[in-house]
């Protein structure tokens, strides 16, 4: 991918993160949601809603907890063959009833399709595992169009125990091991929240390392891209009380971010789909209790399998 497509994609991706706004979809007694229970205790349920959120429960944790709630996706975007222009087949916009994912269980999965423009179809799968959740998305090209890119953003949104606005507890991996993904922000610490926010936190992994190390965006957005690119497309957020580790990893991505006001992840792969092709993209959500060493060794062992 050009360097201009490449940015093209990334301001694309860096409009996710927006806040979550519950719909109700109208129903005067709505049906109770499904929830699956791993052996480890973790819980996962899909809220009754517009939107392609679900909600992961600690182990031990009431039911209504919703310091981890993921978009699945957030938005789909893609790439035509001969356009830098990044052009998004679908976007997460609360309150649209016509959205609505009809979730439907599988095993120790939850997954629903949806059509996007096209057409290409979309399929979406939530796995629930001892170690977190493995999101999988299916695409199947019925059009006569040729992407060079296409990507579903996973948007994994941390609350609770997890909220990092300062992002003092939130890691990346370089070659000589962990560091913050905004150490080289030390003045996010003391800066009031107005000015440090909004921010977006960004690491390149196969995407070259931007030559600024902040940019100014529209509507008062700041970009801080770290000033070397990690080893591994994997984010992991301890929380507060150093018990638990939420992190993320995927196969491949072009780098690595988080919006620091909902302590968002994202590792998001991205890959061509021509004509007539079935392609996939996973991730893995990792939710552990332990340290950030054995979130770390689950994402390598793991990160293979991913497609």
């Amino acid at each position: 991918m050009t360097r201009r497509r490449v940015l093209a994609v990334g301001l694309a991706w860096a409009i996710g993160c927006s806040a979550i706004v519950t719909a109700s979809l109208g129903q005067s007694s709505p049906a109770p949601p499904t929830i699956i229970r791993s052996q480890s205790g973790l819980q996962m349920l899909a809220p009754v809603s517009t939107e392609p959120r679900l909600r992961i429960v600690l182990p031990d944790a009431a039911t209504p907890d919703s310091s981890i709630e993921v978009l699945v996706p957030e938005h789909v975007t893609a790439v035509k063959q001969g356009s830098a222009t990044a052009e998004q087949l679908y976007l997460f916009r609360p309150g649209s009833e016509q959205d609505a994912p009809a979730w439907r269980r599988k095993g120790p999965a939850l997954e629903y399709q949806r059509t996007l423009p096209g057409p290409v179809q979309l399929t979406v799968r939530a796995t629930l595992e001892n170690d977190g959740v493995r999101f999988l998305y299916e695409f199947a090209n019925g059009s006569a169009v040729i992407f060079s890119m296409i990507t579903a953003v996973t948007d994994p949104r941390l609350t609770g125990i997890f909220q990092d606005v300062r992002l003092e507890r939130t890691y990346v991996h370089h070659q000589d091991g962990f560091d913050l993904l905004a150490s080289e922000v030390p003045e996010r610490l003391t800066m009031p929240l107005e000015k440090w926010l909004p921010a977006r936190a960004l690491a390149s992994f196969t995407w070259p390392v931007p030559a600024e190390r902040r940019e100014a965006r529209e509507g008062g957005l700041t970009h801080y891209n770290k000033s070397r690119a990690v080893d591994l497309p994997f984010i992991a957020t301890r929380s507060s009380d150093g018990t638990w580790v939420v992190a993320s990893v995927s196969r491949d991505a072009g780098n690595v971010w988080s919006n620091p006001e909902l302590t968002c992840q994202h590792v998001d792969p991205q890959m061509p789909l021509s004509p007539g092709q079935r392609a996939a993209i996973e991730i893995k959500l990792l939710i552990l209790k332990g340290s950030l060493n054995d979130a770390l060794e689950h994402a390598v062992r793991q990160r293979g399998s991913l497609k």
